[in-house]
């Protein structure tokens, strides 16, 4: 049979396969990788969800404030009122329930998920493409979020979004519509330490929620979004341009008319608002705490977290027996304190790892939250408390000095100015031993050896310790500068522990509301050798037993510290002579092996009312009632000598030092620390004789019985060498000849220098709180 035209083409098309389209083939892969990427997200989210803790109605009926804990872990207070008002579902207006779901949530009765696919990709939209960021969450969401998870940024990961997602879910799956509302309602932070919509009603308007107008009502519906930013107390203009986004979001939501809108948006936002004073509470332990707390609240935020909203556990290192007696202390009125005009800013750590044991920051403050702390305020000049910091410590750090280094104090001229520096006595002592100059307080020695060592090495050492000097600072900052009470805890706490700066810790743990803790170490770092801060504490126990503060020497106890006041600059005097017997501040500080204590005192308007006669004693008596309280505290220990350093029995007088061996006499000799390999070279023999003798060993332990004839007498402080008693605890030697001249003087001018704006004027104090008058 023929074949047709046509026959062979057909036969090969039949047995050719047919070639798939491209697109299509593209669309199945995409819907293969679609598929496999559905798939392992729900495997994710299914990993996840497994380990997303549980919620109960307990969980989210309860309040969002976190639990404060003290040093010892017991439980002290809660952040925020703990008087919430909770209200039921049938008691909350619909109109507050109409103006939260259209500000946060508006298809929130749509959602059967808990979670609003559409809200999330629109948020997603918004962030990428603009400037101003739109969050996604539902109600129902941020309902989990405020009650298991916390807002801290870093812990916004992955697994826990799909933790709230799904605890969301089942939120919304177990509850109603209304119920989760009023959970919402009764649970949000509304600032100023309330919680809860109801609550917020009484502490803004005093109303209950139905008797809002709707301008009142639209306010508390749009604060927690943001509650400090929109507080009407802070920032009414921001209060209101949220409250009128309320507003106009219920008109879009036909909820409002627009006339109904237009009339709430004319209404002040300070319409009905209750004074702010009215809300000051009197809950003892708060305001006991007040000033703690609010170091907390700062720390807790700088670690990301909100402690009024995050349901956090804060374990603090407050003790709070040490800040109750601290407390009581300040504020009876039988104490040291003459008048209550007077304030004071305390700050006690622990050496030996930084901890913040208590804080006062203020007295007589009523029932004020959140005050003013005083101890945490770097405003006013710390005076003579600055000389181990500036000039001696850096002296011995860098020069290698020894305490009995030949210092000079001589009529002196700042350089490049005209200005002469005094003493507290405007008189001049002549050659003297750096630790005669400290222990008496001597401010021409300690700026001119502030010169020796310069300025920007000196800075350096400060900065080490945690303070720093204003850039362009002149010689005068040696005795003094502005400083808190807190800086200076932190920085004698480096002498009494051998050299170690520990930067404040308020926090040393956190635990959120999913059961992970997070825990807090000490930042700390050298800033001197051990020897260094052994010779300080060396000189510095004399402070207590024949220099400035013989009036807080504890009989038995191992202490160190310094005291220091500031003068009035002259044009403050021209302008208020009334002035001209007072100074301007008066400190304290002193340490032990594990306490460090830093003491101010004075007025807030200092150029109106000065410290003035006794009350110049008010910190060295004040610091003596604590140091009292402290010392019960702990075993008392004395310093132990670093190998680094060697006691060298020292002729007075001699210069360069001459040494003395054997046992000499009562008052020919001076006991003195100096750096090993730089001691002296050249030793006489003493004769033993039939007066006191001594040994070598001058832990203190006796001076801390005994005081110098001197200031036990209330006569004011001797030289550094005067009295066996007395200089035993320094380290001083028994001798009753005063240092005589000679020797080297650190009297170089510096290149760069400023008038000072007030001199250092220590006094002596005696035992019944007099002092001398400069």
């Amino acid at each position: 049979m023929a074949n047709t035209p046509n026959s062979e083409p057909e036969l090969i098309r039949q047995h050719h396969p047919k070639k798939r389209h491209p697109i299509r083939r593209f669309f199945k892969w995409l819907l293969l990788i679609l598929l496999t990427v559905f798939i392992a997200g729900v495997a994710l989210f299914a990993y996840y969800a497994k380990d997303a803790p549980t919620i109960t109605q307990a969980d989210l009926q309860s309040g969002g404030s976190s639990i404060i804990y003290g040093a010892n872990g017991k439980q002290l207070t809660r952040l925020g009122s703990e008087n919430r008002t909770y209200v039921t579902g049938d008691k909350i207006p619909q109109q507050l329930k109409d103006a939260v779901v259209s500000i946060e949530d508006r298809r929130f009765y749509q959602e059967f998920l808990g979670v609003d696919p559409i809200r999330i990709v629109s948020a997603f939209v918004n962030n990428v493409t603009t400037d101003s960021l739109q969050g996604g969450s539902t109600i129902t969401q941020q309902l989990v979020k405020l009650t298991v998870f916390s807002t801290k940024a870093s812990d916004q990961t992955l697994r826990r979004k799909a933790q709230e997602a799904w605890l969301a879910f089942k939120v919304t799956r177990d509850y109603s519509k209304d119920q989760v509302l009023e959970f919402y309602i009764n649970k949000v932070y509304m600032g100023n330490g309330v919680y809860g919509m109801a609550t917020a009603a009484k502490y803004y308007f005093n109303k209950n929620l139905s008797q809002l107008t709707t301008a009142q009502t639209a306010l508390l519906a749009g604060m927690p979004q943001a509650p400090e930013t929109y507080d009407p107390y802070k920032d009414q203009a921001k209060a209101k341009e949220r409250r009128d986004q309320v507003l106009n979001a219920m008109v879009a939501n036909k909820k409002l008319t627009q006339a109904q809108g237009d009339a709430a948006r004319s209404t002040a936002i300070a319409d009905g608002l209750q004074p702010k004073e009215s809300h000051q509470g009197n809950d003892t332990t708060d305001l006991v705490l007040d000033p703690y707390l609010k170091q907390v609240i700062e720390d807790v935020k700088a670690k990301g977290y909100n402690p009024y909203i995050d349901n956090l556990k804060i374990y603090t290192n407050v003790d709070y027996d040490v800040q109750k007696e601290l407390y009581d202390l300040a504020n009876s009125n039988t104490g040291v304190f003459g008048s209550s005009a007077m304030q004071t800013g305390v700050a006690i750590t622990n050496p030996n790892n930084g901890q913040v044991v208590a804080m006062l920051g203020g007295r007589k403050l009523g029932n004020v939250r959140l005050a003013l702390n005083r101890s945490v305020t770097a405003t006013r000049s710390n005076g003579s408390t600055m000389k181990p910091i500036l000039d001696y410590g850096p002296a011995i750090e860098y020069l290698n000095w020894s305490t009995y280094q030949q210092v000079e104090d001589t009529a002196y001229t700042y350089p490049g100015t005209n200005i002469q520096l005094y003493d507290w006595d405007r008189q001049y002592m002549g050659q003297m031993s750096m630790r005669k100059a400290l222990v008496q307080s001597r401010n021409v020695p300690a700026i001119r050896t502030l010169e020796k060592v310069g300025l920007s090495r000196a800075s350096t050492f400060a900065s080490g310790l945690g303070i720093k000097i204003p850039s362009g600072s002149g010689l005068s900052v040696g005795i003094g500068s502005a400083v808190s009470p807190l800086q200076l805890s932190a920085a004698y706490s480096a002498f009494s522990n051998g050299g170690t700066y520990y930067e404040p810790q308020y926090v040393n743990k956190i635990q959120t509301p999913d059961g992970v803790d997070h825990t807090y170490s000490t930042a700390h770092r050298e800033a001197m050798k051990a020897s260094t801060a052994y010779m300080i504490t060396d000189m510095l126990k004399g402070v207590f037993t024949s220099g400035t503060a013989t009036a807080a020497n504890i009989s038995g106890l191992y202490q160190a510290g310094k005291t220091g006041t500031t003068d009035y600059d002259s044009s403050t005097l021209a302008s208020n002579p009334a002035l001209n017997d007072s100074v301007r501040d008066s400190w304290m500080a002193g340490y032990t092996r594990h306490f460090s204590v830093a003491i101010w005192t004075g007025y807030d308007q200092a150029n109106k009312q000065g410290v003035a006669g006794s009350e110049q004693n008010t910190a060295i008596l004040f610091y003596r009632q604590i140091m009292s309280y402290l010392a019960e505290k702990q075993t008392n220990s004395d310093w132990k000598k670093p190998s680094s350093v060697v006691r060298v029995k020292v002729r007075i007088g001699s210069n360069p030092p001459v040494a003395l061996s054997g046992d000499p006499a009562v008052g020919t000799y001076t006991s003195e620390l100096f750096l090993s390999g730089t001691q002296p070279t050249d030793t006489i023999s003493a004769g033993t004789t039939s007066e006191s003798r001594r040994s070598d060993s001058f832990s203190s332990s006796s001076s801390s019985t005994a005081e110098s004839s001197s200031s036990a007498s209330g006569t004011g402080p001797g030289p550094d060498d005067q009295s066996s008693s007395a200089s035993s605890s320094s380290g001083d030697g028994g001798g009753t000849t005063p240092d005589q001249n000679g020797g080297n003087s650190s009297s170089s001018s510096a290149s760069s220098s400023q008038a000072p704006n007030n001199n250092n004027n220590d006094q002596n104090n005696n035992q019944n709180g007099g002092g001398q008058t400069p």
